[in-house]
């Protein structure tokens, strides 16, 4: 307490105890006074005073803040305190809900019933109670002394193992102090070398995120290959412990320092309390030239940290894992339709596009404004939007088409189509190359450029985003200009459109050379009055 609010509480009290005095001897008259006309005056009026005193001693006191404010401390538990777990596990059952019906809409069946056996555990979870706790960290900072070190210590039952050592060894133990059973798992050691020791190591943290609690076991200060895994585990809201093992190979001293250098480092993400010492298999010293002495295994504190843990946040931890590997299931799936969605929409783009390519190169148009229209095809637009669950009508999606089909226009982009596809097709060993052909194939890249706009603007919800339809427009472009791009989107263009049409071409030719010649022959080598040829031709 600061000095100048002693001195002020030695003062106030002398005062008050002054006061007293004064208003005991000036009551004691004034009663005898007013005692002899009227006793009940005399009673109250003594009352009166001396609850005045006592509220003045109360005020002068509660502004020393002697007393504790109540309803602040009040207000500042209330403000504190977590969500309550049932709330948790209510958010958390109807997130795995929606988990489900995205699932549901993975057309690819293996992946389907991988994610929905994830979700149904997941589920599952909510009703059982265990704790899943992992053990991860390198392999020489001593993870499975230290897991064996805690299965004989604790008291409880300890189940047989499950799993293996390169998949993690898990036990089931039941924990009379924490009032649940625990499932304590030993992953693989991170930081090992070679192509085996990365898989260890992606399965290692796959375990750490699926856990309800993370002990990290370091023999040292963390090396930044350890600090990094344990920042990204904390940044998902990873509930962790951080132990410090070995502690025999250091004096207290050391000890001491490394701790401090521990907390220091962790202090954004972990509590000091959660950093821990403990020595789960110690080194046996040499006594006496005939005798060794085994000293003792110190892991107290942490058993003593994790019964509490378990105690005071094992519900809460359960819910907030539940509703975190809920939530990244959700993530996968999203991704998993959208990657889905994309490959639908590519197959309507592929579709529409050389549809356009071969209706124009056979029918060419005038003007560059019709061409950038017929590329961007309104039908395809009401099919990507249906793709991603966006029903247009006919109206709308031509609407859109034709916004579209201006913007290329206004941006240059449709001249640019079109001197990026000749430019392309001089490197070709076609001899056929007239302006049908080039337009069919700009159609077909334009309607390309098109169908990627759109499918990004479907994506966003039918946004075009902050930059409008122009930058997006202007991001497909650039990205369809590469010239190994340009190249082989003509060369399939040349394989898929043009040479069927030229080998149409060269067929309906042929076969009017041939009928010719047979007209020609039969008038006896002359065409005679009676041209029949031209009919044909």
């Amino acid at each position: 307490m600061p000095l100048s609010r002693i001195i002020t509480i030695v003062v106030g009290l002398s005062v008050i105890f002054g006061l007293m005095l004064w208003l005991i001897s000036s009551l004691s008259r004034l009663y005898s006074e007013i005692a002899w006309t009227s006793p009940f005056l005399a009673n109250f009026l003594v009352f009166i005073l001396i609850v005045l005193l006592i509220c003045f001693i109360a005020i002068f006191i509660y502004y020393l803040g002697i007393l504790p404010n109540k309803s602040a401390n009040k207000g500042k538990r209330r403000k504190n305190l977590p969500a309550l777990p049932a709330e948790k596990n209510e958010i958390a059952s109807k997130t795995i809900q929606a988990v489900k019906k995205q699932v549901a809409q993975i057309q690819d069946e293996v992946t389907q019933k991988a994610l929905l056996a994830k979700s149904k555990q997941i589920e599952a979870n909510l009703t059982t109670g265990i704790l899943k706790v992992a053990v991860f960290g390198t392999g020489s900072a001593g993870k499975t002394s230290l897991v064996n070190a805690l299965i004989g210590e604790m008291v409880g039952n300890v189940n047989a193992s499950m799993g293996t050592t390169t998949e993690g060894v898990t036990y089931s133990l039941k924990l009379p102090q924490a009032n649940r059973e625990i499932l304590i798992t030993d992953t693989p050691g991170i930081l090992e070398m070679g192509a085996p020791g990365e898989i260890r190591e992606q399965l290692a943290r796959q375990l750490a995120t699926e856990a309800d609690l993370l002990l990290f076991v370091c023999d040292n200060d963390l090396r930044a290959s350890e600090f990094t895994p344990l920042e990204a585990l904390a940044s998902i809201g990873k509930r962790s412990l951080l132990i410090f093992n070995k502690i025999d190979l250091y004096s207290e001293d050391e000890q001491e320092i490394i701790i401090t250098n521990l907390q220091e480092r962790v202090k954004n993400f972990i509590a000091p309390v959660d950093v821990l010492k403990a020595c789960a298999n110690p080194q046996p010293v040499q006594f006496s030239e005939d005798e060794m002495i085994q000293p003792d295994i110190e892991i107290t504190s942490v058993i003593k940290r994790l019964a509490a843990i378990c105690r005071a946040e094992g519900d809460d931890l359960l819910a907030d894992n539940i509703l975190l590997q809920s939530q990244r299931l959700g993530e996968e799936a999203r991704k998993l339709i959208s990657q889905q969605r994309v490959r639908e929409a590519d197959k309507i783009i592929m579709r529409y596009q050389w549809i356009g390519a071969g209706v124009i190169a056979c029918t060419p148009l005038p003007v560059l404004d019709m061409l950038a229209t017929a590329a961007v095809n309104a039908q395809m637009v009401v099919e990507i939007g249906q793709v991603y669950n966006c029903d247009l009508n006919n109206d709308t999606g031509k609407d859109l088409a034709v916004s579209l089909g201006k913007t290329l226009v206004s941006l240059g982009v449709v001249k640019g189509a079109v001197e990026l596809v000749a430019k392309a097709l001089q490197f070709t060993a076609a001899t056929y190359v007239v302006g049908k052909v080039i337009q069919g194939i700009s159609a077909a890249y334009l309607t390309r450029i098109a169908g990627k706009s759109f499918v990004e603007y479907f994506s966003q919800d039918q946004d075009w985003g902050d930059g409008g339809i122009t930058e997006v427009v202007q991001r497909q472009f650039k990205l369809s200009r590469k010239d190994e791009f340009v190249k082989a989107f003509v060369q399939d263009a040349i394989t898929r459109v043009i040479e069927p049409i030229k080998d149409t071409l060269d067929n309906n030719i042929n076969d009017q050379i041939e009928y010719s010649n047979e007209i020609y022959f039969d008038e006896g080598d002359d065409w005679g009055s009676n041209d029949k040829s031209k009919d044909y031709w």
